[in-house]
């Protein structure tokens, strides 16, 4: 498993302590009754939020429908029952410290849902929307894993969180798809079911009290990525009015045609020579033939619902230019390491770490090797997790964070809470600092910790919400939040504007082109 699909997948691990997935079917005579395009749903009613789930906003992707983009859902009569969650879509089941992964219900090629949260007190005026996208690497995870009642309540806001097609079910490429598709593409389903997913809440979120005008979209990890990647598509214009990009913007994808010699290919193992035989068989043969260790199941840039990789069309302003937030967590890289050695019942040693860097990053190995010698580390695996932070995450979005800056309002962050995930007691052999993923609970509002921690969490989750809300992120008894270059560094000890960043991470090595 590549280096970026295991930090997705464990983030998906995470996420689960992080957010927890505790809903109890709605009493189907009880709750609030919204009237959608497609039929009343009647929702589960809360002290604070009521929550509708389960709300379908495409087709059931099946049979004739596998890799074709996403079609509207069938209207129904009567009202529909929305106490109880869509199932995930189709994933490998993975199993963590933290349990399944994979979340409530069975996994399912029937799992294009959504979930909305109002706040229960009534409001005269329509709220902002924030639209949470959720990571996993692309091939696990569900948007059920993220209770956006805490948010909601808090915040003022509607949030609506939602599924999408994972892994070969959602990024398949292959030449048979593109010349079924009118304008020649494949691949990329995940990424249409996700605006598909934008267009119903522009067209239903009114009713449930949400102001469609003022959409935010954010996301984590894949989620992070998903952001970026609709901020330049052409299909998304007049779908979202603000961005917040969490740990993903700016990591390269795969041309359409390179994709698609992969799904030849992996049409060739599975003994077909076109895509009906592939549509031919059963979900769970497609699972278990799509797990193998070379399998990258990404979006693909396909000229048309990605036209460019995110940082050349940021670069020549090919972009929505809307109000961006974006931003890292200090210590990105070192789940990678606690989950590929002291979590496999292994350690990395003094000795390992220049083999490790020298399977990553081959010719490079003496260079990088001389940034981050094991002498400014207290572990070979600190070593090692801050040469995955800076390469793969803090200074790929330090570059579009710039580059947006040049076109609209550009804020950036770095969430920096060395004892974030300390509760979770990871049996490791080094400190686990603010890995990826866990900003999330901080801005969902869902810390039990410290005084400090909470009350940098409620900053947090005023930062998030007023942002969606204004455009500016601002907070109450919370630092002034300055535009790009600086940078917002939140710490329990302190809120702290820095211009640093791109040297603290190294960034003239990671963001300059390899030889």
């Amino acid at each position: 498993m590549s280096w970026t699909r295991q930090l997705g997948v464990l983030s998906g691990a995470l996420l689960l302590s992080i957010a927890g997935t505790a809903f109890v079917p709605a009493a189907a005579a009880e709750g609030p009754t919204v009237t959608t395009r497609y039929g009343q749903v009647r929702g589960k009613a809360g002290e604070t939020a009521h929550s509708f789930l389960g709300l379908p906003y495409a087709s059931p992707p099946t049979g004739s429908l596998r890799w074709r983009p996403p079609s509207p859902p069938a209207r129904w009569s009567g009202v529909r029952d929305a106490g109880t969650p869509g199932n995930p879509c189709v994933q490998q089941i993975q199993s963590s410290p933290w349990g399944n992964l994979a979340g409530p219900g069975t996994p399912s090629e029937d799992c294009l849902y959504l979930n909305v949260y109002t706040p229960t007190q009534r409001s005269l005026q329509k709220r902002p929307v924030m639209v949470w996208i959720h990571g996993g690497g692309f091939t696990v995870g569900s948007g059920t894993f993220y209770d956006g009642g805490n948010l909601a309540a808090k915040g003022d806001v509607v949030v609506v969180n939602f599924n999408y097609r994972l892994g070969a079910f959602g990024y398949f490429a292959h030449p048979g798809l593109a010349q079924e598709s009118p304008q020649g593409l494949s691949g990329n389903y995940g990424l249409l079911d996700q605006q598909a997913a934008l267009r119903w809440v522009h067209e239903n979120i009114a009713a449930f009290g949400g102001d469609p005008d003022n959409v935010t979209i954010f996301g984590e990890s894949a989620g992070g990525g998903s952001v970026c990647h609709h901020l330049v598509s052409p299909r998304t214009l007049g779908l979202f009015d603000r961005a917040i990009a969490q740990s993903g913007c700016g990591f390269p994808l795969p041309t359409q045609e390179s994709q698609q010699n992969r799904g030849r290919s992996w049409a060739d193992s599975l003994g077909c020579a076109d895509v009906a035989c592939l549509r031919a068989k059963s979900a769970d043969e497609l699972l278990a033939a799509s797990a193998g260790p070379t399998a990258r199941w990404t979006p693909n840039v396909d000229g048309r619902v990605l036209p460019l990789q995110v940082p050349d069309a940021l670069e020549s302003g090919r972009f929505h230019r809307v109000p961006v937030l974006q931003g890292t967590t200090a210590d990105e890289g070192r789940l990678t390491v606690a989950t590929t050695y002291d979590l496999a019942g292994r350690r990395l040693t003094a000795e390992g770490y220049p083999a490790a860097v020298r399977a990553l990053y081959g010719e490079r190995t003496d260079e990088i090797l001389a940034r981050y010698p094991l002498s400014d580390h207290g572990t070979p695996a600190e070593a090692l997790g801050a040469v995955l932070t800076d390469s793969q995450f803090a200074c790929l979005q330090s570059r579009t964070a710039d580059l947006m800056a040049e076109h609209t309002p550009s804020y950036q962050y770095e969430f920096a809470d060395r004892h974030s995930m300390d509760y979770l007691n990871m049996p490791i052999s080094f400190p686990i600092g603010a890995p990826h993923g866990s900003e999330i609970r901080y801005v969902f509002g869902g810390v039990t910790g410290t005084p400090a921690q909470n009350a940098l969490s409620d900053k947090m989750l005023g930062y998030w919400t007023n942002f969606a809300k204004t455009g500016i992120p601002y907070a109450a008894n919370a630092p002034r939040w300055s535009p790009f270059p600086k940078v917002q560094v939140l710490a329990p000890e302190a809120i702290t504007p820095v211009t640093t960043f791109p040297q603290d991470h190294e960034c003239d090595l990671w963001n300059r082109p390899a030889p």
